[in-house]
C-alpha cells in the first residue's frame, strides 16, 4: 500500500499511552487564555464580520480597529479585576499603530507572543527569504520593545508555510502554538534545526471561528468555555492537560459579548486553587523541565 501524504513533523500519539506528568505543585490541568492583538494594513483585506466586502472596507477595517481603540481596554479592565495572566498573541505593527495596548500588558507582566507584522499578510503566500525576513523583523521589535525576543510564535491567520517552524526554530523560537491545534498536551516536533516544542491552542475554544464563521452568539461561546473547562477539570486527574482559550478584542471586547465572557473567566478563577493558571511561555518552559522519559518524543 503506498503511503499517504503527511506532515511528517511528529509520530502520532494516542492519548491512553503516554507517560503520565504533573504541572507546578502537583496540579493536573493548565489553563491559558490568550488574546490576539491585531493590526490590519487598511485596504487588505482581513477577516470581516458579516459579509466579505471589496477594498478598500472601510466597515471591515474599522471594525477590527474597534479592539485597539476600545475592546483591549474593557479586557484589560476584566483581566485586573480577575488578576488573570495573559498570552499577548501580538502583531508587531502594533507598537507602531497603537502602542498603549500592548504597554499595559507589559506592564502587568503578561507574555508577549510573537503574531508575525500584520494579520494582513499569510506567510503561507510568502516565499521563504520574505518570510525569513517577516520573521526576524518581528522578533526585532519585540525584542526592542520587551528587553528580550519572544519565545513563543502564533502565525498571523493561523496559516504558516511548510517552511515557518523551520525558520521560527533557525530564528532562536522554543514553542509554536500552530500545531498545539491537535492536542491536549504540548508535544516535540521536528524541524530541519531540531525539535521545538508544540503548546495547545484552541481553534475550537477561539473566539473568531466560533463567533463569526460557526455564528455561535456570546452566550453560547461563554457556555462553551464552562463546559470545556469543566470536562478538562474532571478528566485531569487521569491525563495532565492544557485548557486554552483564545480572544480576540475586536471580538469579545464588545461590551455585550464581554458580559458573557466575564460569566466564563468568573468560573473558572473560582476553581483557581485547583488547576494552574498560567501563560503558554510557562507551559512550555515546566513542560521542558519534565524528565525525558516524562515527554513526548520528536521521533
Amino acid at each position: 500500500m503506498n503511503e499517504l501524504p503527511s506532515l511528517g513533523r511528529f509520530p502520532y500519539s494516542g492519548l491512553r499511552s503516554r507517560p503520565d506528568f504533573d504541572w507546578p505543585d502537583g496540579k493536573r490541568l493548565a489553563v491559558h487564555v490568550t488574546v490576539n492583538l491585531e493590526h490590519f494594513v487598511f485596504g487588505e483585506g482581513g477577516v470581516d464580520l458579516d459579509r466579505p466586502t471589496p477594498a478598500p472596507n472601510h466597515r471591515g477595517y474599522l471594525w477590527r480597529d474597534y479592539g485597539n481603540r476600545v475592546g483591549v481596554w474593557r479586557l484589560l479592565d476584566l483581566f485586573d479585576e480577575l488578576e488573570l495572566p495573559i498570552g499577548v498573541i501580538a502583531n508587531a505593527s502594533v507598537y507602531d499603530h497603537c502602542p498603549e495596548s500592548i504597554a499595559a500588558f507589559r506592564a502587568r507582566g503578561d507574555e508577549i507572543i510573537g503574531h508575525g507584522m500584520t494579520n494582513s499578510n499569510k506567510p503561507s503566500e510568502m516565499t521563504e527569504a520574505e518570510e525569513t525576513a517577516m520573521v526576524r523583523a518581528v522578533t526585532d521589535t519585540l525584542a526592542r520593545h520587551e528587553g528580550a525576543p519572544p519565545a513563543g510564535w502564533l502565525s498571523p491567520y493561523l496559516t504558516p508555510s511548510d517552511v515557518t517552524t523551520d525558520i521560527l526554530k533557525e530564528a532562536g523560537y522554543q514553542y509554536v502554538l500552530d500545531w498545539g491545534i491537535c492536542d491536549d498536551q504540548p508535544f516535540w516536533a521536528r524541524t530541519r534545526a531540531g525539535p521545538i516544542l508544540a503548546v495547545p491552542y484552541p481553534i475550537e475554544l477561539n473566539d473568531q471561528p466560533a463567533i463569526v464563521f460557526r455564528r455561535n452568539t456570546a452566550t453560547e461561546f461563554a457556555d462553551m468555555m464552562i463546559d470545556h473547562f469543566t470536562e478538562h477539570l474532571r478528566t485531569s486527574a487521569k491525563y495532565p492537560s492544557v485548557c486554552a482559550f483564545s480572544l480576540h478584542h475586536f471580538i469579545m471586547g464588545q461590551p455585550y459579548r464581554l458580559h458573557q465572557l466575564r460569566r466564563a473567566l468568573e468560573h473558572i478563577a473560582a476553581r483557581r486553587d485547583e488547576i494552574w493558571l498560567t501563560t503558554p511561555g510557562e507551559i512550555a518552559r515546566h513542560y521542558m523541565s519534565l524528565p525525558e522519559e516524562r515527554q513526548l518524543p520528536a521521533e
